[in-house]
């Protein structure tokens, strides 16, 4: 389930307003929210690499890996890769739509995944007939949004599994009464699941506290948001 965009910036307005301590407007909202949602998405990828290398507790909600890896669903996809005969050398462009935002895997053939190596690994691979890069065993290099794929006699049925790129979050607004009202039609939901609510929240309050220059609120919002970071590595 969505985090609904109007339940947040009501509750973050209240906050911020509860002492008259300044206000966000929908365009600052936006832009921070939309901020808020993409550093949240990064930590999953951090979080994810620093549990992958501890022991992790069984119990259904106690899996801190796999708690995580749940979460970043909803922004796992897969799409097709384009072939640029024309580059130098041949390569592969990433999905545009949905928008790509981090490599997950590469696929070849629909079932052959390649790895992923760099160049002064790839030189050493080609030293011998046994490790170097066939059909059955490809490798690539990801530079600049581009998959270069090894043997250089693929040309076709590729695909990549990646997270994409959340939309822009936005509360939408009908002003013609004089002030900002709420309109649905036209606004995006976070796309991060429930559970990050309050996380979203405190978070773009630390960065409201920024814009509209008040220390008490930027104290507290840095509080929770380390209370948080803190729970999350437990």
């Amino acid at each position: 389930m969505a985090i609904n965009v109007n339940t947040v910036y009501k509750t973050v307005l209240l906050i911020i307003n509860k002492e008259q301590r300044g206000y966000l407007t929908p365009d600052e909202f936006n832009k921070i929210a939309t901020k808020v949602q993409l550093d949240i998405i990064n930590e999953y990828f951090e979080t994810i690499n620093q549990q992958s290398r501890v022991f992790q507790n069984e119990t259904e909600y106690g899996n801190r890996y796999k708690t995580v890896q749940e979460n970043l669903d909803a922004f796992k996809t897969i799409g097709d890769c384009t072939y640029n005969a024309g580059s130098t050398p041949p390569s592969f462009a990433l999905p545009t739509s949905p928008t790509f935002y981090k490599l997950g895997t590469v696929i070849y053939d629909n079932n052959i995944e390649a790895e992923a190596v760099q160049r002064h690994e790839l030189a050493k691979l080609n030293l011998s007939t046994l490790t170097k890069p066939s059909k059955r065993f490809p490798v690539y290099i990801n530079e600049n949004n581009t998959i270069i794929l090894y043997p250089q006699t693929i040309t076709s049925d590729v695909q990549v599994t990646y997270v994409k790129k959340p939309a822009d979050v936005v509360w939408n607004f009908d002003s013609s009464a004089g002030y900002y009202v709420y309109d649905p039609t036209g606004s995006v939901d976070f796309e991060l699941d429930i559970v990050e609510q309050n996380n979203a929240i405190v978070r773009i309050l630390l960065n409201a506290g920024i814009v509209i220059k008040d220390p008490t609120i930027i104290e507290m919002a840095s509080r929770e948001v380390a209370q948080e970071s803190q729970n999350q590595k437990v």
